[in-house]
């Protein structure tokens, strides 16, 4: 298992890491536009629809994607936008939360089924402006959430249930401990004072999202970190919950030893939206 994840996680850098850093945006806009399509075909087949409903909610996501492209969205000030989805992921997904695995499926197919497509389609278009602020800001973004996931994770290995009595979700994700998280925060606190003193030492001319949300102070910055990496956390509880309510263990087995699209993203769905309307306000 081991040696399947190492090798599909070369591959997917191999592929995404020359697409990140190249001159013009549009191989990584791309290659992301194929990721969030495939993820919409794995939401729909989680939410009990079959493969002709699925393909075609992959192809309803790649036509919004591609008009949002067309309409020039992607260079236009989306403030507004990025507020309402702030709210609705933290809103709304704290209410999924709260209602748990058993109420996920009393809502209405078509709902869920928008509900996840419309959340793609947000963080592609989040993805795609930060690529357009520069890649310094995009890759900020993405080390936060993966950082969070890492230091969560040896963190919860390393001392998980021994400061706190109970899990974090356990009828979500019973792996997932409070120790975890706070292990997560503490590795992005890290990483944003570090990334912000590199961008002055290094004088980026673009400048870091950790660096723009310093320019209004320290509690500026740390309360913003601290708010996506929760926030990242709330993304991957919300599809454990999917997966649990669907009875799966995995979005799907494109990446061997990862599982899906949706099972790699599941964390940036809320981050990057929300990381688009703290710059924007």
């Amino acid at each position: 298992m081991l040696k399947q994840r190492v090798i599909t996680a070369v591959v997917m850098l191999i592929i995404l890491l020359p697409a990140l850093f190249y001159r013009a945006a549009l191989p990584f806009l791309l290659i992301a536009m194929v990721l969030i399509c495939v993820a919409a075909w794995e939401w729909a087949r989680l939410n009990g629809y079959g493969q002709a409903h699925s393909v075609l909610s992959g192809l309803f996501c790649l036509v919004l994607c591609m008009a949002s492209w067309l309409m020039g969205l992607l260079e236009q000030s989306l403030a507004l936008l990025w507020i309402a989805a702030g709210a609705c992921w933290t809103l709304a997904g704290a209410w999924v939360l709260y209602r748990g695995v058993s109420a996920w499926a009393s809502h209405s197919r078509p709902m869920r089924l928008l509900a996840g497509l419309l959340a793609l389609w947000l963080a592609w278009l989040a993805v795609a402006q930060a690529k357009s602020v520069g890649v310094n800001f995009l890759l900020s973004i993405l080390l936060l959430v993966w950082v969070a996931d890492i230091f969560a994770y040896f963190a919860g290995r390393a001392w998980g249930g021994r400061f706190r009595r109970g899990k974090l979700a356990p009828s979500i994700s019973p792996g997932k401990s409070w120790e975890g998280v706070w292990g997560g925060m503490i590795g992005v606190i890290i990483l944003a004072f570090a990334w912000q003193m590199a961008d002055r030492v290094f004088a980026t001319t673009v400048p870091s999202m950790f660096s723009h949300m310093g320019r209004h102070g320290a509690w500026v910055l740390l309360a913003s970190c601290l708010f996506l990496a929760a926030m990242s956390v709330l993304g991957d509880l919300f599809e454990s919950l999917v997966k649990r309510s669907a009875g799966v263990k995995d979005s799907s087995g494109l990446l061997p030893g990862h599982g899906g699209v949706l099972d790699r993203i599941d964390a940036l769905l809320p981050a990057l939206p929300l990381a688009m309307m703290l710059y924007s306000v």
